[in-house]
């Protein structure tokens, strides 16, 4: 029993020995108490006032020196980017700028930083700059927002589609396939590339690589995905995705992560009412559980707007924006609407269009989808049944055999940001659609099989994780939104 009693009196002096978290005592239920704080000094500014913050909230907690009791030479090295362990007692603070502040009666030095090399000094830094230092950005007030609202919104997908009995599947990231049909693939490969072993007319014979195939980074989980879907009803897949697309744009990554839900006897409809209800409970999560750190996001996209020309300014701030698409119906149209629309535009009349709308099948851009979302409607558009020859394979071929069961969502500032299809069930049209595109029947084989073998109707869609934070974080270019961006000449850390 002794025992027992001395290990819990060890395990409750190595969580006290760990600090509290500056979230909890900027609470203030803790004033009054002596307790331990570690972080890193954001600023230390009268040889007095340690500006503090470990990560847990965007707020900075002020722990006030008496330096008369402290050695010169360790106060010197309490600068900014350093990490302290502070003790004392959490009072009320009497000073402006902060309720709760604390009263240091021991101060440690747990890691230096010279403020003649560390890059993150007390001033305002440009995005272009922090992503040259992406391993210490986190450390701004902004990143640190955004890397919290990305954990919140990861836990949110979780929590969403499995309280809604959905089952969460690990497709592979190493496939022979290629979900897109689009060939911008990453390929994988064991093969000495300086002398790759070849076949008898001249090309690499795979036959000799590691996998015995062709393989590449997948570009999407949906085709495995769509196994799972039909013996199990509801699934969802989320994980890393990989594009080798050479495109240098503010919304484009070669390396991001993807949530494709798929679902068994889910029509094209289903399907649209899900995706609404995810990004709505995406966007409603975030805006209960990151109040703080929102708030700090809107007025940072506030400042910046202010450096915009008028007619480039939002007409609704971060937050306002969050809550007109959480309380507000999306708007559905038909691409033939859509089509209609563009074409009597002004931007299309008198010529603004980098690409002309001139007649039906034309394959929208980001341009068009903008205009119908922020312009047009403005609000959240949902797409439907796009011309069968500009989308992919596996969607389901509509009764007019002209267009598919597709859906793509589009969101302001963002343009499409989900989407989706009911997928073709019907074992010969799809097989058909398969030799139509040029695809090797031989590399189906499985995805066929599930055709012949009891087949059902299912729908599925994709939702780029990365722009969905972009949009609730309201960061203008996608490669502020994931830690590390991929994109064409950059994989240095």
């Amino acid at each position: 029993m002794v025992f027992l009693r001395s290990i819990n009196w060890i395990s409750k002096t190595k969580r006290i020995m760990r600090g509290i978290k500056i979230k909890e005592l900027l609470k203030g239920e803790k004033v009054g108490e002596h307790v331990i704080v570690k972080g890193w000094v954001r600023t230390f500014r009268s040889n007095r006032f340690i500006a503090l913050n470990d990560g847990s909230t965007s707020g900075n907690l002020q722990a006030v020196v008496d330096f008369e009791k402290f050695d010169e030479a360790q106060l010197k090295r309490v600068t900014t980017g350093a990490s302290v362990a502070l003790e004392g007692t959490l009072i009320e603070s009497l000073g402006q700028g902060q309720d709760y502040e604390l009263a240091v009666e021991s101060l440690e030095i747990l890691g230096d930083s010279d403020p003649n090399e560390y890059p993150l000094q007390p001033k305002k830094h440009s995005l272009e700059f922090l992503r040259e230092i992406a391993h210490l950005r986190v450390r701004t007030n902004t990143f640190g927002a955004i890397y919290r609202v990305r954990h919140a919104m990861i836990y949110a997908v979780h929590k969403f589609f499995n309280d809604k009995g959905f089952y969460n599947v690990h497709t592979p990231i190493i496939t022979g396939s290629d979900a897109e049909g689009a060939g911008e693939m990453f390929r994988v490969t064991t093969l000495n590339i300086d002398n790759p072993p070849r076949t008898e007319d001249g090309k690499i014979d795979d036959s000799q690589d590691f996998f015995d195939r062709e393989t590449n980074l997948t570009v999407s989980g949906q085709l495995e995905g769509e196994t799972a879907a039909l013996a199990l009803g509801e699934i969802y897949t989320f994980g890393p995705t990989f594009r080798a697309e050479n495109s240098n744009t503010s919304r484009h990554l070669a390396e991001f992560w993807m949530i494709e839900p798929e679902m068994a006897f889910y029509d094209l409809q289903d399907n649209m009412d899900l995706a609404e209800e995810f990004v709505k409970y995406l966007v409603s999560y975030a805006l209960e559980n990151c109040k703080d750190d929102l708030e700090l996001l809107d007025k940072r996209a506030a400042d910046e707007d202010k450096t915009k020309p008028q007619n480039e300014r939002s007409e609704m701030g971060l937050i306002e924006r969050l809550e007109f698409v959480k309380n507000n119906d999306f708007e559905r149209v038909s691409y033939t609407e859509a089509i209609e629309i563009l074409k009597r535009s002004k931007p299309n009349q008198k010529k603004k269009f980098k690409y002309l709308i001139n007649e039906w099948g034309a394959d929208l851009q980001s341009e068009h989808e903008r205009f119908l979302v922020e312009k047009h409607f403005k609000k959240p558009v949902t797409l439907y049944n796009y011309p069968a020859n500009i989308k992919a394979f596996y969607m389901r071929l509509n009764e007019d055999e002209k267009t598919v069961a597709a859906m793509d969502v589009l969101f302001p500032g963002i343009g499409e940001i989900i989407g989706g299809s009911q997928r073709e069930e019907r074992y010969d049209v799809l097989k058909k659609k398969i030799t139509d595109m040029g695809i090797e029947e031989k590399d189906m084989w499985w995805y066929l099989d599930t055709r012949k073998f009891g087949t059902a109707p299912h729908s599925g869609f994709g939702l780029g994780f990365e722009r969905m934070i972009q949009f609730i974080t309201g960061m203008g270019n996608i490669r502020d939104v994931i830690p590390f961006p991929r994109t064409p000449g950059n994989a240095e850390f």
